[in-house]
C-alpha cells in the first residue's frame, strides 16, 4: 500500500486514476468546470456520482459551470448539492483515493498551485467512500434538468442586467443542509474563457483625446452592461462566458485604448435589441441596435491615458496578436499584419497570446490607477428585460 503526497499534475492523477479504475466512482467537488468534467466523462466511468454545491452565486461568478451539470447529467450520472462545501475527495473504486485541494476544473488540475495526498491503501480508501456515502444521504434528492433550467433561467436573468455584485445575496443556495461541518470557502479568483475579443467603441472620424474620462466614455456608451453592435449585422459569434476587452478609438497618437473588460453574454433576439424608448434617448442606438450584454465590468479610473494601447499589443505580437492572423500565418496564407485584421470591424477575437498580454497590462493598469468605484456605476443606471425575457 503506497500513499503520496502531491503538489503539481494533478490532471495526470485524475486520468491514471480512471485508466486504472473508470467503475463506481465518487466525486465532491464544490465548483465544477465542463472542460474538467469533460476528462472524466471520457473514460465513461460507470456508475458516476458527484457531491457538488448548488448555490446560484457560483454559477453567477462563473466559478462553476451549470453546463458541467447537464453534462454529468447526459452521462448518466447523479448529482447531489451540499451546502457550505469545501472538500474535494475524488475515489476510484476500491483502487485509489485523492484528497486534495483541487475543484474539479481545468484552472485547478493544470495551473494552480494545489496540494493533497494519492493513496492505494484500503483502510483511506475505505474512509473517503464512508465520509462520501454519508454526506450522499444527506445530500436530499438527485438534480434533474428542470432544475439546472430554472436555475439558468435565474442567472441569465442576474447577468442580462449587468450581474451586480451587491445582489449575489439574492441568488438562492439550493444545496442541502448537512450541518456546519465544512469550512466555507470563496469563488476562485479569475473566470476561465474559451473566448476573448477587443470591442471597438467610435469610429474612425469620432476619437477622442488621451486626456478623455473613462467616465465619461462609460456615461456616453452605456458600456457598462451592454456592449453596442450595428444594426445590420446581430453579433453571433460571441459565446457566453467570452471576456470583452472594451477599447476607445483615441487621436494623438492615432490608436485603441483599453480601458475595461467584461464577461459576456450570447446575443439573443428581442432580448438584446435596443427599445424604442433606448433609441429615444440615445438616437445612435438606431445605427447601433444590437446588443452583446455583459456582466462583472470593470473599468481603469482616470483618463484613457490610464489605459492599454492595443498598438502595443499588435507591435509586441505581431500575427500572434488576433486568432485569424495567428491561423494565417500558421497556415501561410492569407492576412497576417494586425492591423489590416480589425478594419471596418466592431470587434476582432484575441489569440491566447493576445488575452493574456492584454489581461497582464490591464490589471496592472488596474493596480496603479484603480478602478471606476461601483457606486459610480450604479449611478449611470441599469437596464430593464423586455417582460417576455424577465
Amino acid at each position: 500500500m503506497t500513499s503520496r503526497l502531491v503538489d503539481a499534475g494533478w490532471a495526470s492523477e485524475i486520468d491514471d486514476a480512471l485508466a486504472a479504475e473508470p467503475r463506481d466512482i465518487r466525486i465532491i467537488s464544490p465548483f465544477l468546470k465542463k472542460g474538467a468534467v469533460k476528462r472524466i466523462l471520457s473514460r465513461e466511468p460507470r456508475p458516476l456520482r458527484v457531491i457538488t454545491r448548488f448555490n446560484l452565486h457560483d454559477f453567477a461568478e462563473g466559478v462553476s459551470d451549470l453546463a458541467a451539470l447537464r453534462s454529468l447529467l447526459a452521462a448518466g450520472a447523479k448529482v447531489r448539492g451540499i451546502r457550505n462545501l469545501h472538500a474535494k475527495v475524488y475515489v476510484f473504486g476500491t483502487r485509489r483515493s485523492i484528497v486534495t485541494s483541487a475543484n474539479l476544473t481545468e484552472a485547478a488540475l493544470t495551473r494552480n498551485h494545489e496540494f493533497g495526498l494519492v493513496t492505494d491503501d484500503a483502510e483511506v480508501i475505505s474512509t473517503c467512500c464512508r465520509y462520501f456515502d454519508d454526506l450522499w444521504e444527506r445530500g436530499g434528492t438527485d438534480l434533474t434538468l428542470k432544475q439546472i433550467d430554472d436555475w439558468e433561467n435565474t442567472v441569465t436573468s442576474h447577468l442580462a442586467v449587468g450581474g451586480l455584485r451587491h445582489q449575489l445575496d439574492r441568488l438562492p443556495d439550493f444545496g442541502a443542509d448537512a450541518t456546519a461541518r465544512f469550512v466555507t470557502g470563496s469563488p476562485v479568483a479569475g473566470v476561465e474563457s474559451e473566448q476573448a475579443f477587443v470591442k471597438f467603441l467610435g469610429e474612425g472620424g469620432n476619437r477622442v483625446s488621451l486626456s478623455f474620462a473613462t467616465r465619461d466614455e462609460i456615461g456616453s456608451a452605456l458600456c457598462h452592461w451592454a456592449l453596442a453592435y450595428p444594426a445590420t449585422k446581430r453579433p453571433r459569434a460571441v459565446k457566453d462566458g467570452a471576456r470583452m476587452f472594451i477599447g476607445r478609438l483615441t487621436y494623438d497618437p492615432s490608436d485603441i485604448v483599453i480601458f475595461g473588460r467584461a464577461l459576456a453574454m450570447r446575443h439573443i433576439p428581442g432580448r438584446d435589441d435596443a427599445s424604442a424608448e433606448e433609441i429615444k434617448e440615445r438616437p445612435w442606438k438606431e445605427t447601433w441596435s444590437r446588443y452583446i450584454r455583459i456582466h462583472h465590468a470593470e473599468f481603469v479610473a482616470g483618463t484613457m491615458a490610464n489605459g492599454v494601447s492595443l498598438n502595443a499589443m499588435m507591435d509586441a505580437l505581431g500575427p500572434d496578436a488576433f486568432l485569424s492572423t495567428q491561423r494565417n500565418h500558421a497556415r501561410g496564407d492569407g492576412n497576417t499584419n494586425p492591423y489590416k485584421a480589425y478594419r471596418q470591424q466592431a470587434a476582432v477575437e484575441l489569440s491566447s497570446h493576445g488575452q493574456l498580454w492584454l489581461s497582464d497590462r490591464l490589471q496592472t493598469a488596474l493596480n496603479l490607477h484603480g478602478s471606476v468605484p461601483q457606486d459610480e456605476l450604479n449611478k449611470l443606471g441599469w437596464p430593464r428585460l423586455h417582460e417576455e425575457f424577465e
